[in-house]
């Protein structure tokens, strides 16, 4: 592939709900540019950019990838996303590549939440858009529909810049606002001009006047024009309109047929046209050396530097971090400088990858995307720059994963493979995380979603041969007392020489702090316990408190106190003092009225207004106490709850249920609280059983 300097370049995400036809309209723009002789169906699983095993196998993607096109002498790099929620890390990845974003819309199915979703991620990085509506040779589908609903909620911006032409029920060409012509389709796919249709030219002048509208707010002299009745040239309303779509005042709307590959001959011309290059788009970072701003602005004069946005670590293809060249040229054998991991090397070939196909180039631009391969000691989210000028950017912002489920491996001895497989996994996606619960006995999974997780599932079992099963995840519950307690304990026994013997009396009371295990004193006078043993007596203790005598949870917030006992010249041994306490302790506690402590987590709730009663409703049957509501953005509220974490089981999909997924959750642990007397005996029991049967509690 050749070489592409900056103003030649652009980088375009699309966005769009899942299955909107985001991946058909990069195989129409493949086609198009040549890249390939026939075009790839999902269905079929042949597509460029949904090449993994777990796209082809159902069907829709679930990792962003990139498929550059060269169309009119310039490189444009389209950035394929999922539209499914539960894959939002991967989406937040390709968002902060690019530096504008093609909005896919079906025009069968109208807007949905994916769009809705679309436009506010482009609203949050204020990043230049345009909107594609497919599916237009549908029967069911309808152009005017959307336009209004955009403009409905999105108001004067939204801008069609083409027109359907229908014969007979049928999509068979289109009017092009900017030059006000009639397009229309041969037989071998070729535009040819055809006059405008009556029923056309109303809709044609109302969209024309909003556009002209559009262009004379770009300066005075245009307004002064416009006001005055003067026509602007068609070359005067391309050269405004550039402005206006770069700056996000102008939301152009165009369609076509993916499948057919109708419209997008005008889409391509249209991104080359409006949508900017990088250089029109500031970037900042920080020079590690001097501690000041460094204006990376993809600006090839100045050192150089990229931002890894993505990896690729797959078994089969190998490991590629994906980088967008910030400022500078990137070379072949380049020395490039992480400061962040240490890594001082020579990064070897550069690449220019089309979905999971690497091509060779001997060098990027700033502003241009590539590949680098076998760079083991970088991520994502890192900066490379050289050692002279040492520079790090912001890295993107990823969404945290709230759902997690319990994870065991199928087969035993398979625990190791599998922790090298999930790190690796871990490298491509951020959005996801194991943890290892050592206190509750689990290793635990964390995802975006439901989704999320099982495709994780099946990348261990196709990529890695290893096997794991998912579950509920056990609660990490705790032990306490309301009470005071005296006990006293003597273990004492005699097989023949030295025996063992400890004598310890002890009061066992709340401490009131719920974040320590226990607090542990000595009153002991007359030296009725010799110091020496004071120690072994606080190691049962600590013993102790790591499985409760009630439900063997962890025990928190226990004041214990050794005020007295009793020891033997010859028997008395550390290991008998800790055993005596071990036995008072378990005593002690059974006779402190217990209880079972559960965590509560605080949690944040956004939703449209419509669905408020919904959630709050859902909530109280979740035992969540209500602490407020804030109005959110766009009709949107936000919820504030306190919510038992045993209780937000399978919350994610069920609030995807109840607001049609357009709701979102945070949530981060606040306490423990004393759980409701029917739920402790339920969870006292279900434990007995358990540890009874001796399966792993």
């Amino acid at each position: 592939m050749n070489v592409y300097t900056t103003d030649k370049v652009r980088n375009v995400v699309l966005l769009g709900h899942g299955g909107s036809g985001k991946t058909t309209l990069v195989e129409a723009m493949a086609y198009l540019s040549g890249i390939t002789k026939r075009m790839g169906k999902v269905t079929d699983g042949n597509t460029i950019s949904d090449y993994d095993k777990e796209e082809i196998k159902r069907g829709f993607s679930v990792t962003a990838s990139v498929v550059p096109v060269i169309w009119d002498d310039t490189k444009i790099n389209i950035l394929d996303t999922p539209g499914s929620f539960g894959f939002i890390g991967e989406v937040e990845e390709a968002v902060s590549a690019a530096d504008a974003a093609i909005i896919v819309v079906s025009g069968k199915s109208g807007i949905e939440v994916g769009t809705q979703k679309a436009w506010e991620i482009c609203e949050k990085y204020k990043m230049p858009r345009m909107v594609f509506v497919t599916e237009m040779d549908d029967d069911n589908a309808s152009f005017r529909q959307v336009v209004e609903d955009l403009q409905g909620m999105y108001g004067k911006r939204i801008a069609p810049f083409h027109l359907p032409i229908r014969e007979n029920e049928k999509f068979v060409g289109y009017v092009n606002v900017v030059a006000q012509t009639g397009n229309r389709w041969n037989d071998k796919g070729e535009v040819v001009e055809v006059d405008i249709p009556d029923y056309s030219k109303d809709n044609l002048e109302i969209c024309r006047e909003a556009l002209m509208e559009a262009v004379a707010e770009t300066s005075e002299e245009f307004m002064d024009r416009y006001f005055a009745g003067e026509e602007f040239s068609e070359f005067e309303i391309r050269s405004a309109l550039r402005t206006n779509v770069s700056d996000g005042s102008v939301i152009p709307v165009s369609m076509g047929s993916n499948t057919l590959a109708q419209g997008v001959y005008t889409l391509l011309d249209d991104i080359v046209k409006y949508l900017p290059s990088p250089e029109k788009r500031p970037y900042k970072g920080v020079n590690m050396k001097t501690n000041e701003a460094f204006d990376g602005d993809f600006d090839i004069a100045k050192a150089k530097s990229a931002y890894i946005f993505k990896t690729i670590a797959d078994p089969f293809i190998g490991k590629y971090s994906l980088v967008k060249v910030i400022s500078g040229v990137l070379k072949t054998d380049d020395a490039l400088f992480n400061s962040e991991k240490g890594m001082d090397d020579k990064i070897g070939k550069i690449y220019v990858m089309r979905g999971n196909k690497p091509m060779e180039v001997p060098e990027l631009h700033a502003g241009d995307i590539g590949a680098l391969a076998k760079l083991t000691k970088v991520s994502t989210g890192d900066t490379l720059s050289t050692k002279a000028v040492p520079v790090v950017y912001g890295k993107a912002e990823i969404s945290v994963p709230y759902t997690y489920m319990r994870y065991k491996a199928k087969k035993k001895g398979d625990e190791d493979k599998i922790s090298q497989a999930l790190q690796k996994l871990m490298q491509e996606d951020l959005t996801l995380r194991a943890e290892n619960d050592s206190a509750n006995g689990q290793t635990l999974l964390y995802g975006i979603g439901d989704q999320h997780l099982e495709v994780v599932v099946s990348k261990l079992a196709e990529r890695y041969k290893v096997e794991i099963e998912l579950s509920r995840p056990k609660i990490a519950f705790r032990e306490t007392i309301r009470k005071k307690s005296d006990v006293e304990y003597k273990y004492k026994k005699q097989s023949g020489g030295h025996g063992q013997y400890g004598h310890v009396k002890m009061t066992f009371e709340p401490s009131g702090d719920l974040e320590t295990p226990y607090i542990f004193e000595q009153q002991v006078v007359g030296g009725a316990v010799p110091k020496n043993y004071f120690p072994a007596v606080e190691k049962g203790l600590q013993e102790s408190v790591l499985r409760g005598p009630m439900a063997a949870y962890p025990v928190m917030g226990i004041k214990a106190v050794l005020y007295d006992g009793s020891y033997h010249p010859v028997d008395s041994s550390e290991m008998a003092f800790k055993m005596a306490t071990i036995q008072a302790f378990k005593k002690g506690v059974m006779e402190a009225s217990p209880v079972l402590l559960e965590p509560i987590a605080t949690m944040k709730v956004i939703v449209p207004d419509k669905y408020t009663g919904d959630v709050m409703g859902d909530l109280n049957k979740r035992r969540g106490r209500v602490l407020g509501m804030n109005p959110a953005d766009s009709g949107k509220t936000e919820i504030m709850a306190e919510v038992p974490y045993m209780e937000m089981y399978g919350y994610m999909t069920d609030l995807r249920s109840m607001t049609g997924g357009s709701g979102s959750f945070s949530y981060e642990f606040a306490r423990y609280e004393q759980t409701p007397s029917d739920i402790q005996e339920k969870e006292v029991a279900a434990r007995a059983a358990k540890l009874e049967s001796g399966e792993e509690a």
